[in-house]
């Protein structure tokens, strides 16, 4: 049975365009049905007309699967711009399309909510609406990236939280396991704490305090605690989840955003500096789309939101139509999984 989906419709820097196309892919291609929220007389026009490019170049490869798709409109008058300052607009915009939303989702009537809005508009009212499971103090924005071995690692906080404490942390980590478990499948996930050496004597403050309570956790089988990982680790596939305050996990992401793109621009540069570098790539045009393909943030489909009650993902203001849809699909995975009950279940009974 279709899992209904709730997509800010207003978010993105170019909103609506991406998330409308992101909604046709998503209703094309996955078993969903797709609930765009935002004002009804912005909203339908370029639906309307989406709908009737959606066969050309706009979206090559995709098939026709049914000739009404099953993609809805939720009146919202309000949106929050990326601009606007969170905590103000998320107490002034009371009929913004991220509150009404995340209401839609409070209220049983879709399973998640996915938005490329403000972040912290998107976090401020995901907590508010939603509020936040048992045992959680806060939740914790995660982050998928990309790994040497081919598998998915996990980090979190990169931003919910600017200051946290040793309990926050150990929540974190809880959070982090269930959602690489159920999500990513990742048999018995490995989890590390982010410091500057492996040694339990390097660290601050927090790190310090918080290592003994993981490694508590891990003797009493809550969590595969693995001890302290650095900043490498974080893609050679030494760890499947790794827990840090949020200020860290935030400059941690920009940085390996940036070299990302850094790597991207200059290999791209390389292929074109000479004619056999070109004639080079030309031969090899297979292996750098799947090189692309690792890096491209699109295939992650956002952050989620983890401890808050219901399902909240969170994706780049710069998102295209296809990670839009993949928004959509870990929106819907997240709601089967039934993450958040294993969350709670795995705080509140530490023997399981």
């Amino acid at each position: 049975m279709p899992i209904d989906i709730v997509l800010d419709a207003m978010g993105s820097d170019k909103a609506p365009d991406p998330e409308i196309k992101g909604a046709i892919l998503a209703a094309r291609t996955l078993d969903v049905r797709v609930h765009l929220v935002g004002p009804e007389e912005i909203l339908r026009p370029k639906l309307r007309e989406a709908l009737k490019n959606a066969a050309g170049p706009s979206f090559p490869g995709v098939p026709a699967k049914r000739a009404k798709l099953p993609i809805f409109i939720s009146q919202a008058s309000e949106w929050i711009s990326m601009e606007d300052k969170a905590a103000l607009a998320v107490r002034s915009k009371r009929d913004s399309s991220m509150r009404v939303g995340l209401k839609m989702v409070r209220e049983g009537k879709a399973a998640g909510f996915v938005t490329a809005g403000n972040t912290g508009a998107a976090m401020a009212t995901a907590k508010m609406v939603l509020g936040s499971l048992g045992g959680i103090d806060r939740p914790a924005l995660a982050s998928i990236l990309p790994t040497s071995s081919g598998g998915p690692c996990v980090l979190l906080d990169v931003g919910a939280n600017v200051d946290s404490d040793p309990t926050n942390l150990l929540q974190f980590a809880v959070m982090g396991s269930e959602y690489a478990k159920n999500v990513l499948h990742v048999h018995n996930p490995r989890v590390g704490l982010l410091s500057i050496g492996e040694e339990d004597s390097k660290g601050n403050t927090l790190t310090k305090e918080t290592l003994p309570l993981l490694r508590e956790l891990g003797e009493r089988g809550v969590i595969n605690f693995l001890g302290n990982v650095e900043g490498r680790d974080l893609y050679n596939g030494a760890a499947d989840v790794v827990v840090c305050d949020g200020f860290v996990g935030n400059v941690a992401l920009k940085t390996s955003e940036g070299i990302a793109k850094l790597v991207n621009e200059s290999l791209k540069a390389s292929l074109k500096s000479t004619v056999t570098s070109t004639v080079g790539a030309l031969l090899s045009q297979k292996a750098f789309k799947a090189f692309r393909k690792r890096l491209d943030y699109s295939e992650y489909g956002g952050a989620p939101l983890l401890g808050v009650r219901g399902v909240a993902i969170v994706g780049h203001g710069s998102s295209n139509d296809r990670a839009i849809m993949n928004g959509i699909r870990v929106a819907a995975e997240f709601a089967q999984a039934d993450v958040n009950a294993a969350i709670e279940a795995a705080l509140a009974d530490p023997t399981s």
